[in-house]
């Protein structure tokens, strides 16, 4: 987990700003980013294709929420073709 520190507690609507802010902006437009409040801040939970674009979405909602302590939970799937045939009974 990777943790970005600020100042206090989230409101109960930046979850939702913060989701609508990846969804909508187009240079980004992630989806599968679940944000969840907790007491000293936000968890980031989900799965993205690249280190690149996980830390492109880290950056634009510490820049968005300076003083906000966020706790990445991202992960990043494997996006190359597999190396084995898989083999269906």
């Amino acid at each position: 987990m990777t943790e970005h520190h600020g100042g206090g507690p989230p409101d109960e609507y930046v979850e939702a700003e913060i989701q609508s802010m990846l969804a909508e902006d187009p240079d980004v437009a992630e989806q599968g980013i679940t944000v969840v409040r907790r007491e000293r801040g936000l968890v980031l939970y989900g799965e993205v294709e690249s280190p690149h674009r996980r830390e492109e979405i880290l950056r634009r909602v510490a820049e968005r929420f300076p003083d906000l302590p966020i706790t990445s939970d991202i992960g990043v799937i494997r996006t190359q073709a597999p190396t084995q045939v898989e083999e269906l009974p």
